[in-house]
């Protein structure tokens, strides 16, 4: 396949989460800058200031304050003029949205003032998250609103083609797909390594349960923390528990996880690919996500993974890549992690289907793809939407 070509390309990125921000949905937006600019295009991201940012040309950021839930998450509500004018000498190309809300609303204004066309990315589902955070009176206006937003651009990319039906249902249109990678040079078995293995406590009769990324209610780690205790109660010595990552839930994960689990907080670059290759599997508990970058690491680590059976991770984690529990259930969590310490030759076996699965997904095709798309829109009319 022919390298991706983005000449020409002068894209504005609007985005509520970027670096110095850790979580799936940064680290996916810092490797598409780094993808356009490597194909000969220019980006520019306008996103929230963030006290431990460093300055970078490409970026501005916007006066924001954290959000009352999550305080790891910044809000901004960016003055809309000022980001066009901002936007009107830089001669952007194309503006991407990755946000429905207060920088991604100033995004599609800019759009429409300098009559650029506008793509938007769904990356969370809010409709899951509000439950989650006590705000389920706002349901019945979030599925019009993110529609009414959505359907403003020229193209709505989802991560996965079962999150892409979902969104038809609810009638969204122009729907595509622009699915996720994973860096085998970064993720790979060989860093498995003895001295992560000594910081965790573990012995060599030990097997290490991984849990990778944000401690949060939506996420499920609270589940995976009460399965724990019941694994180990029942295999005292033979299981541990390694938890990477940082969030709200913090402090009531080390309240109530077992004695043993070792806490290795937000990891990053060789340190986090050598936490994933010195597990022995991955437990990944979220029924809310849109993708599953972590899934994919993992995979790419060589762990086999213990996955909901429902939502839309199953097109990585499926009966033939992962160990599938009931959603939700503590109990049924608790009895597919058992499944796996005690039977190696199953462990084996989805470690084998795991880098399969990595292995087909090289972000160079996924780039190819994605850039094709943002060539066809520029080319065409812009379509003015209310």
């Amino acid at each position: 396949m022919s390298r991706p070509d983005a000449r020409g390309l002068r894209l504005a990125l609007f985005t509520d989460t970027y670096a110095p921000q850790v979580n799936g949905v940064a680290r996916t937006l810092e490797r598409l800058v780094a993808a356009v600019e490597n194909a000969g295009g220019a980006v520019r991201v306008e996103t929230v200031e963030d006290p431990l940012a460093v300055n970078d040309a490409r970026v501005v950021r916007w006066p924001s304050a954290p959000f009352f839930a999550y305080p790891q998450l910044r809000m901004s509500a960016p003055l809309r003029a000022d980001v066009a004018a901002g936007l009107r000498a830089w001669k952007p190309t194309l503006l991407h949205a990755t946000t429905p809300f207060g920088v991604g609303l100033a995004g599609r204004t800019a759009a429409r003032a300098l009559q650029v066309p506008l793509v938007t990315s769904y990356h969370t589902a809010f409709p899951e998250y509000l439950k989650h955070y006590g705000l389920g009176a706002l349901d019945p206006a979030t599925w019009p609103y993110l529609r009414w937003f959505h359907n403003s651009g020229q193209r709505t990319f989802a991560p996965s083609r079962m999150v892409a039906t979902q969104l038809l249902g609810q009638g969204f249109r122009e729907l595509r797909v622009w699915g996720r990678g994973v860096d085998p040079e970064r993720f790979h078995p060989r860093f498995r390594s003895n001295a992560m293995r000594e910081a965790m406590g573990v012995t060599s009769d030990e097997l290490v349960v991984a849990y990778v990324g944000r401690l949060a209610p939506e996420k499920g780690v609270l589940l995976a923390i009460e399965a724990m205790q019941q694994v180990q109660a029942r295999h005292e010595g033979r299981v541990r528990f390694a938890i990477a990552g940082d969030g709200p839930s913090d402090t009531k994960c080390r309240d109530t996880a077992p004695s043993t689990t070792w806490f290795a907080g937000m990891l990053h670059g060789d340190a986090l690919a050598a936490f994933y290759a010195s597990a022995d599997l991955l437990v990944f508990p979220s029924t809310t996500e849109t993708f599953g970058n972590v899934v994919l690491e993992a995979m790419a680590s060589g762990l086999p993974v213990v996955a909901p059976d429902a939502g839309a991770t199953t097109e990585l984690a499926n009966g033939d890549t992962a160990q599938l529990f009931r959603g939700g259930d503590a109990a049924a969590l608790a009895r597919a992690i058992e499944a796996l310490i005690t039977d190696p030759n199953r462990r084996a076996q989805l470690r084998a289907e795991s880098l399969l699965v990595a292995q087909a997904r090289a972000w160079g095709a996924i780039w190819d793809g994605l850039f094709r798309e943002y060539d066809e829109i520029v080319r065409a009319p812009v379509r003015r939407t209310a």
